[in-house]
């Protein structure tokens, strides 16, 4: 039955429609420009001429953004860190959260509790420490030990929020089909990795995507870390051309720089939105 049209309802609502749909046209706004600026010319960007093109669209940017410019090995990096940081982090969080949420054990909510107080422990109390141990390692001029110790670091810092949101969303699951597995005699290893680890599909896309964007997006464990432009995540990679701007001036190719970087982030919330949108709400109950 179609439900009838509540005025009083919209109108209520109306100063948050307002809110959003400025908030939407700001946002458009701003990456229409950034895009256009990088097809342009830095002049024509100086002109106020961006969105208007009047020397044609520089697509040569994007190539020089991507081989001279250095975003390739900075792309490269940021991809590589964030692939292997996720994929370790839902082969070490999911069994563990799964585990908290459905044994009950000595030590079992003293756990968590950690989980969730190191969650609220900031990267800058720990950085001076993480260095100390790393530098003494004598690990930090090779490129090699460098990456993988970037990797470790990130999916370290992120285990105590992907535990809690998968922990979470396990409790949600259902206990008949852990019971039916049992009978027909499947140890709980297997019933976990055959049937609870799919059911939990949209919450580990869900996490999965969070994390990848906040390694992605990171900026301040790279700066300490990556020592090197082949070590440097495309975060810390931008601001090292940003700085370069006031010598060369390309500020077209900047910013097409800033939307091949863009891009990957951008993907994975237009094609998966429905995804995170329900992993955010729930899990699956029955």
């Amino acid at each position: 039955m179609k439900q009838r049209w509540n005025w009083k309802k919209e109108l209520k609502l109306a100063p948050g429609y307002l809110v959003v749909l400025l908030w939407v046209g700001f946002t458009l706004l701003l990456l229409g420009w950034i895009a256009a600026a990088s097809l342009s010319t830095t002049a024509d960007i100086f002109k106020g001429d961006a969105l208007k093109f009047p020397t044609g669209l520089h697509f040569e940017n994007y190539v020089q953004a991507w081989g001279s410019g250095g975003v390739a090995t900075f792309f490269k990096n940021s991809l590589l860190y964030s692939v292997i940081s996720c994929i370790l982090l839902i082969l070490i969080c999911a069994p563990a959260a799964y585990v908290l949420s459905r044994f009950t054990f000595l030590g079992n909510k003293v756990i968590q509790t950690g989980f969730v107080a190191a969650m609220g422990v900031p990267i800058t109390m720990i950085i001076l420490p993480l260095f100390g141990v790393v530098a003494n390692m004598g690990i930090l001029n090779s490129l090699l030990a460098s990456k993988v110790t970037l990797i470790f670091l990130y999916t370290g810092i992120n285990i105590p929020y992907t535990t809690i949101f998968l922990l979470t969303f396990f409790s949600n699951l259902s206990r008949t089909y852990e019971e039916a597995a049992a009978i027909d005699g499947c140890p709980p290893a297997r019933t976990f990795w055959k049937i609870m680890f799919p059911m939990a599909q949209s919450g580990i896309v869900t996490v999965t995507i969070f994390n990848f964007i906040n390694i992605w997006n990171e900026y301040f464990l790279s700066l300490i870390f990556a020592n090197s432009d082949e070590l440097r995540p495309v975060a810390v990679g931008l601001y090292g051309m940003l700085q370069s701007m006031q010598y060369t001036g390309n500020w077209a190719g900047m910013f097409a720089a800033v939307i091949i970087v863009f891009l990957p982030t951008f993907v994975l919330y237009l094609f998966l939105s429905e995804k995170i949108i329900g992993g955010v709400t729930g899990g699956i109950k029955g």
